[in-house]
């Protein structure tokens, strides 16, 4: 592996793009037209980022990278189906990222529906329903943990995500069990703009901060 292609490498260079842009000094590096020229005929990206659809959770942005670094995959609520895992494996396997990283964030719309239909039976229509179906699991799994609070919740149902990933996909365990890979997942503050850790496999130095 060259040394972008190591997992720990490649969460220290979002971390430090994420840094950057909570201090207001980001560098919003490879967005120019010598980059879009460079990544035309093929794309090498450092991570796979598979977020929360919310608006204001634009990868690019909040980790300061920019054309051909991320692969990003997005759905409400980062619940993932068959169509989610495959572009993750592909990310990963076809284009060799060596970083997964599952995306939550505070305030999330379909976090609170899965609380709130819970507490009181009803449940939106629609797709939607299967959004707050697939979340639900999660927010069962807090509480029964003892984890009460919005912020507890939202780790767990990031942690779930991480496992949901390693557990159903045997390209993304099988990489992380070789040293190939590492996943991680993340907590992003809308307010100061931090992206925390919250879990990570196959990664040597990464310790959760978040709850």
């Amino acid at each position: 592996m060259t040394e972008i292609q190591m997992p720990d490498n490649a969460y220290d260079l979002l971390l430090a793009g994420n840094q950057r842009f909570v201090s207001g000094t980001p560098e919003h590096p490879n967005q120019d037209a010598t980059r879009r020229t460079e990544t035309a005929p093929s794309q090498q990206p450092f991570a796979v980022v598979f977020g929360c659809s919310d608006s204001r959770l634009a990868a690019e942005i909040i980790f300061d990278r920019g054309l051909g670094d991320l692969f990003v995959v997005r759905t409400a609520g980062h619940v993932a189906g068959t169509e989610v895992l495959g572009s993750i494996e592909f990310g990963v396997s076809v284009l060799n990222a060596p970083l997964v990283v599952v995306l939550g964030h505070d305030s999330c719309g379909a976090v609170a529906a899965a609380c709130s239909a819970l507490e009181d039976g009803q449940t939106p229509g629609g797709f939607v329903r299967d959004v707050v179906e697939r979340v639900t699991p999660s927010v069962l799994a807090a509480r029964a943990a003892g984890r009460e609070t919005a912020e507890e919740i939202l780790a767990s149902h990031i942690e779930h995500t991480v496992d949901l990933l390693l557990e159903r996909s045997r390209v993304l365990a099988e990489r992380v069990a070789d040293g190939r890979l590492g996943v991680v997942g993340l907590s992003y503050r809308l307010a100061d703009g931090s992206a925390q850790l919250v879990t990570a496999r196959g990664l040597a130095t990464a310790t959760p901060t978040a709850s």
